[in-house]
């Protein structure tokens, strides 16, 4: 191992120590697990914008756009990033401010609770299903991002993978069950910062690689439709965008639409919605809405530019003989650890942006899905237990949730990117329509939340596994015709019961006066 890779691998050390060092900070503050689910709320405004959008764009931000921009041109990954922004404006315009007070007013700490209380559902079927949901997704989410820290360190080190990936979710683990919701919140905040930085290091010494920002621009205006929003190119591999060999094919109006609908996802994400419920004053929203959105555009962009970039730098040599587009940034970090011991450091901060992009997302999955087995399941079954043992059973819970996570990520060949797109797709339809109907329509009993929540989830399957195989018109993203199907089986079925109690729809009438006292 050499001088620079040594270098690296102490800088990701110290990074992955201060993950640590956080969560046992917070481990004292939590007293019940309100506090280890939602931080007493009391998140700030900048912790709260900055720790949802980073628990949001995982290494999709650092490794999947920049892939996606690389390899297939601004297409795919523009109106990806378009619907994204979109939908993170207008999820934290209309549903962040209602949330916060909704949650408060009947005490929800854990969005499957929040569906029981706000449809008087006395007998908590809603609960167990929307944690059953909540389990199912995000257990191989989880997997997914501690597959992503072992290859991560496997292609870097060449530390063999099962290892690479058991370490890096027992360090996951530790700070999360010992520091609960605010030391996710706040390492995601710091998380956050590494990612941007890594960012903006890559960019600047990617354009220079490249010869450039003018030859940045002349690489890809040579290349067929890879500049155009209408028109991908075709290449199945980097070596073929190289060439330029692949032409290219229309990017129409059903597959943008498709795109875009990765927006509705975040109507239904519980880790985002958390960090909603968990602010600690409604006041704040507007600030943090300010500065989720800026950021989310800004750093969305240079991932894209970093793709463009990085076809410039493999088109130039620097980088040679890259198999994999998702592994640009990587490989740009590598070239520049060469540059003397300063740029090796430099290089571990870029590295370690790529593991706070994935860590920041797998504590938050962590908690969210452990929640759902020790506060809403654990609660279905009526066992009462002191506050201190519930403490416990939060941890074991977290603990529990890791080995079964990293069973399933133990095989280093699987996809990781689309277990993602299929757990967001799972989330969106499931919980995305019902979240809008219950804050914003009155009329929603817990009938309707019943089919909306198993109709979305059952259409994921359904068309990810049987319609989209019909091609054409019908292989396009499953979260958007699920989600449809999910709020009209909201709409119809509330409409065709009875009416929520009274008690229900005077809570409703006085969060939405903003009477949450």
């Amino acid at each position: 191992m050499g001088t620079s890779t040594i270098l690296i691998l102490v800088t990701i050390v110290v990074y992955l120590a201060m993950m640590i060092a956080i969560g046992a900070k917070f481990s004292k503050k939590n007293k019940d697990t309100s506090d280890f689910y939602l931080g007493g709320r009391k998140l700030g405004p900048f912790v709260t914008a900055m720790s949802a959008e980073a628990s949001d764009m995982s290494s999709w931000l650092l490794m999947g756009l920049p892939g996606v921009a690389l390899i297939a041109g601004l297409a795919e990954a523009s109106w990806t990033a378009i619907g994204l922004a979109v939908g993170t404006y207008i999820n934290w315009l209309i549903v962040a401010k209602r949330i916060r007070l909704y949650s408060s007013k009947i005490d929800a700490v854990t969005l499957p609770e929040f569906f029981s209380k706000r449809f008087g559902d006395n007998l908590g079927m809603l609960k167990v299903i929307a944690a059953a949901v909540i389990i199912i997704f995000f257990i191989p989410y989880t997997a997914s991002g501690f597959s992503a820290c072992g290859k991560l360190f496997e292609s870097i080190f060449g530390i063999p993978y099962m290892t690479a990936m058991v370490v890096s979710g027992i360090v996951i683990v530790l700070y999360t069950a010992l520091g609960g919701f605010l030391a996710a919140s706040t390492t995601d905040f710091i998380q956050s910062i590494v990612m941007t930085i890594a960012l903006v290091v890559v960019l600047g010494f990617g354009i220079n690689y490249a010869g450039g920002w003018e030859q940045v621009c002349a690489n890809a205006e040579g290349l067929a439709g890879y500049l155009n929003l209408t028109i991908t190119h075709g290449a199945g591999s980097v070596s073929e965008a190289i060439a330029g060999t692949a032409g290219t094919k229309p990017y129409g109006a059903l597959t943008i639409a498709s795109t875009l609908a990765w927006g509705l996802g975040y109507f239904g994400m519980p880790h985002i919605l958390l960090r909603f419920m968990a602010i600690e004053k409604v006041e704040k929203i507007k600030l943090a809405r300010r500065v989720a959105s800026i950021w989310v555009v800004i750093s969305m962009a240079v991932a894209i530019i970093i793709g463009v970039v990085g076809y410039g730098v493999v088109k130039s040599g620097v980088v040679s003989g890259l198999e994999d587009s998702e592994r640009i940034i990587i490989e740009i970090a590598k070239v520049i650890s060469g540059e003397g011991w300063i740029f090796a450091i430099i290089a571990g901060v870029i590295l370690s942006g790529i593991l706070a992009s994935i860590m920041s997302t797998a504590d938050s999955q962590l908690l969210a899905a452990s929640s759902s087995i020790s506060e809403d399941i654990f609660k279905a079954v009526k066992v009462k237990i002191s506050d201190k043992k519930k403490m416990l059973v939060a941890r074991i819970s977290v603990i529990i949730i890791a080995i079964i996570a990293m069973f399933i990520a133990k095989d280093p060949n699987s996809k990781v990117f689309e277990i993602v797109s299929f757990a967001w797709a799972g989330f969106g339809a499931t919980f995305g329509p019902l979240v809008l109907c219950a804050l914003f329509f009155k009329r929603t009993n817990k009938w309707g939340a019943l089919a909306g929540m198993v109709s979305g989830a059952v259409m994921v399957f359904v068309w990810k596994f049987v319609i989209s195989g019909f091609g054409g018109a019908f292989a396009i993203y499953e979260l958007l015709p699920a989600f449809i199907i999910s709020l009209a089986f909201i709409i119809i079925v509330s409409l065709l019961t009875p009416a929520p109690s009274k008690d229900v729809q005077e809570i409703f009438d006085a969060v939405k006066a903003g009477n949450v006292e």
